[in-house]
């Protein structure tokens, strides 16, 4: 009996000097956000917390950045290992000379729109001629409405850009402007709704937008052969199946000890997400990123049309030795 007892005790005590070994093993990674965490980021905040990083040999940082326009340059400057951006902002980026790319995708299809009140005049896009449409980043933004109100048949010029910072949904409550772009389909239609307003919304996929990847993850060009990448996606997309497998419980890991988070917009924002997350983040549609490249080259966003592979790849399969 005494002999058993030892033995138990013996394999306890090796086990439990193993937990901070393989602790120590882990190797480290820092993610960096594209802007405050919120629902577009559940995936990242699930894999974390239902320990698929861990699973995947890795402790990652996540960063909430203090400019917007700061994840791209901490990254092509080494100092993160990812960042979550846009799909839109990258080709921009590139062709500024950033040595950036693309190697996976949190959110894979458009969520930007543009967005009218229910009660107010406008009716069809057609109808914002000669009214006041707020923006908040230049760029694309812009290029995406130009082509929208081109499509609908009248001049962009006809309208006046109002850049209203970060307050879209305020300055459209107010009468300040007429409509807004740049609006989330998930988020200002929502916060909009709470504030007793129905928001009448159009779709740039479905005025002569090409569709796009909304929200990607960017690394390094020179970084692209780094396994701990790949055994991040792979991380990423189990966040995702439990997510879809599981949405109210996903919703309290997200909001449980993060009262930033702990309000009424993010808890609808949530499920409106969550279709929106890529099945298979690592994969990559190259025919889609290089029309939508041709896009913004035809409409002077970019200057060159690369070659897709400068600046987005498929990072292959992890073989037995890459595997932590």
């Amino acid at each position: 009996m005494q002999s058993t007892i030892r033995c138990l005790t013996a394999v306890l005590a090796l086990t439990l000097l193993a937990l901070p070994a393989r602790a120590a093993e882990r190797e480290e990674l820092t993610l960096v956000l594209d802007w405050f965490l919120n629902p577009d980021h559940a995936p990242i905040v699930i894999a974390q917390e239902r320990g698929f990083f861990a699973d995947a040999g890795l402790e990652v940082t996540l960063q909430e950045p203090a400019d917007p326009s700061n994840p791209p340059k901490l990254v092509a400057t080494g100092k993160a290992d990812l960042a979550v951006s846009y799909q839109p902002n990258l080709h921009m980026q590139i062709d500024q000379g950033l040595p950036l790319v693309r190697v996976g995708t949190l959110v894979a299809t458009p969520l930007n729109t543009v967005i009218t009140l229910q009660d107010s005049q406008i009716d069809s896009l057609a109808d914002l001629e000669g009214k006041t449409v707020g923006y908040s980043v230049g760029g694309f933004e812009e290029t995406m409405l130009q082509v929208m109100l081109t499509e609908a048949g009248i001049d962009p010029n006809s309208v006046e850009m109002v850049n209203v910072n970060f307050a879209l949904s305020q300055s459209l409550l107010s009468g300040r402007v007429d409509a807004i772009v740049g609006g989330f389909r998930n988020f200002e239609v929502n916060q909009l709704a709470l504030e007793g307003a129905e928001a009448r919304v159009f779709y740039p996929e479905a005025h002569g937008v090409p569709a796009y990847d909304e929200l990607i993850f960017i690394a390094h060009r020179d970084r692209v052969d780094d396994a701990r990448l790949r055994r991040f996606l792979n991380a990423i997309e189990r966040g995702t199946q439990y997510l879809i497998n599981h949405p109210e419980k996903s919703w309290d890991i997200f909001r449980e000890d993060r009262p930033d988070v702990q309000n009424a917009l993010n808890e609808r924002a949530f499920p409106d997400t969550i279709p929106r997350f890529a099945l298979r983040p690592a994969a990559l549609d190259t025919a889609r990123y290089q029309q939508f490249a041709t896009f913004l080259a035809q409409h002077d966003t970019i200057d060159e049309v690369p070659p897709v592979t400068q600046y987005a790849v498929e990072l292959p399969p992890l073989n037995a030795s890459a595997t932590p």
